[in-house]
């Protein structure tokens, strides 16, 4: 291994192990738990695949080539904002302990997968119910620099 490859390397690992853990909440969350545990069929392929996810989200590796929003949009009927709002809630709090300098780019990019997702799944069901615009919850603004 290279010494430029070294660093990318410790933020593969780290960023696996940030899923694994993530993921261990998801699995014993009360509202969350139940979905993922119906729609998840493979735990070992689904951490990889998002362990691949992330590091093309935040270090532009190129690893993922999945369409998240269809994915989601497949199983939209178990799908609800305030299952979103915990999502973000569990991936904050395991980022900020694992991988605080990394969090602030791991939440923000959070936030925006949730909010395109969410406008997937409900945007034309509130406009048809007269939905009042409200707009899927942010933890936080753009870290800086970014």
């Amino acid at each position: 291994m290279t010494d430029a490859a070294e660093p990318v390397a410790a933020q593969e690992s780290l960023l696996r192990t940030v899923v694994a853990a993530f993921y261990r909440r998801v699995r014993a969350d009360p509202l969350l738990g139940p979905v993922f545990e119906q729609v998840v069929e493979d735990w070992s392929a689904h951490q990889e695949r998002l362990t691949a996810f992330w590091s093309a989200a935040v270090f532009k590796s190129g690893r993922y080539k999945g369409r998240p929003v269809p994915a989601h949009m497949a199983h939209g009927s178990l799908l609800t904002r305030p299952m979103f709002d915990r999502w973000l809630e569990i991936w904050a709090e395991v980022t900020s302990r694992m991988a605080p300098e990394l969090a602030p780019t791991l939440q923000f990019k959070a936030v925006r997968i949730a909010e395109s997702i969410q406008l997937a799944l409900f945007f034309e069901a509130e406009l048809h119910a007269g939905a009042n615009g409200r707009r899927p919850t942010r933890l936080m603004s753009a870290p800086s620099g970014k």
